[in-house]
């Protein structure tokens, strides 16, 4: 059973359904808490909201690269 306080975990809209490199993120929490979706029960990475807003707005504008940067 969830209870309140657990935060509401959202996986992207772009993952396949092969199960690859996914990242979920949650909602409803003061910061914005990230978890790899292929390990739940694993780590979970917080971001201040700005700073992840900051990084989803990059993504879109594709100013963010895999592996190395750019």
């Amino acid at each position: 059973m969830r209870s309140d306080t657990e935060p509401t975990w959202y996986k992207s809209s772009y993952s396949g359904g092969s199960g690859g490199n996914c990242l979920e993120v949650a909602t409803g929490t003061t910061a914005v808490p990230v978890r790899d979706s292929k390990n739940p029960e694993g780590p979970t990475l917080r971001f201040q909201a700005q700073a992840w807003s900051v990084f989803v707005d990059g993504v879109r504008r594709g100013g963010v690269s895999g592996r190395g940067g750019r």
